[in-house]
């Protein structure tokens, strides 16, 4: 199992770059944040960018992966996010991870976009993926699609898309397929539950679609989990964080994502518990 932080980008950079370098000491595997215009769980909250905020990371930090928890097409076009991706992966050492994800609100409506269906909106994220990983990977890329579209679009030197994994989110069936058949890896949040164990029931049921669409595909993908998407915070005790993390593992999920304790909701914990876990993560 590997292990990874994800820190709110609501602070300014010099109150959380330490938080970062803390996450490599602590022995994390990986590190995240959020990629929103405005976030809905911290409306009022000032807010900053995950492109900027994760090349400052690269700067400060060595060895730990750093990655974006999630990008959608709300407010981005693949062609100029591959630009951004490139460069990251030259600052950072090959060092990104780049999840993917539908959206939501109230990124969708922001720079006066038309609503969406839920369907659309699937539509419209497997276009995006499709075309990033194109110009991730071929250089003169022109494509005239049904959301996106792009003029030539160079990628001079060769492609970059063996350095970078495209990390998929999906929770409904139809996107866990798409995650499966496409993505080096499949990141879920679970799809709803009022306690742990009927959270953990359709995340099982995610699992078997997984499962499905590798062995008669033969792929093989890595599997990420938000371990606080569920009805409790993963780092309330240590227990309750053994307790997601084996169940996790039983799955079979490679890796696991907490995130960094607040004072305030959300994400609402103790420190202590987290350098408990992180004592463990060293040895």
């Amino acid at each position: 199992m590997r292990y990874g932080i994800c820190i709110l980008p609501d602070q300014p950079w010099r109150e959380s770059c330490p938080l970062w370098q803390r996450a490599e000491d602590m022995g994390f595997d990986h590190a995240w944040t959020y990629d929103h215009l405005v976030w809905g769980g911290l409306p009022d909250s000032q807010w900053f960018s995950s492109i900027p905020t994760l090349t400052a990371a690269a700067g400060v930090t060595t060895t730990i992966k750093l990655g974006t928890f999630v990008i959608s097409p709300n407010f981005r076009h693949p062609a100029a996010l591959a630009r951004e991706i490139q460069t990251v992966i030259d600052i950072s050492g090959d060092r990104l991870l780049v999840g993917l994800g539908a959206g939501g609100t109230p990124d969708d409506l922001i720079l006066g976009q038309a609503e969406v269906t839920t369907r659309q909106r699937v539509d419209r994220f497997q276009e995006f993926t499709r075309l990033l990983d194109r110009t991730l990977s071929d250089d003169r890329v022109t494509v005239d699609g049904e959301y996106f579209s792009t003029r030539n679009m160079r990628l001079v030197g060769g492609s970059v898309r063996s350095r970078v994994p495209l990390l998929v989110a999906g929770n409904g069936p139809r996107s866990v397929r798409f995650a499966a058949r496409t993505g080096d890896g499949w990141v879920t949040t679970g799809s709803g539950g009022e306690t742990v164990d009927e959270w953990f029931a359709g995340i099982a049921r995610s699992v078997a679609v997984v499962d499905e669409v590798c062995a008669a595909e033969g792929r093989r993908v890595d599997r990420f989990l938000s371990l606080d998407a569920g009805p409790r915070n993963s780092l309330a005790s240590v227990g309750l964080f053994d307790d997601l993390v084996g169940r996790a593992d039983e799955l079979g999920f490679t890796d696991v994502v907490a995130h960094w304790p607040r004072e305030t909701d959300p994400y609402r914990a103790s420190m202590s518990v987290l350098e408990e876990v992180a004592t463990r993560l060293r040895h």
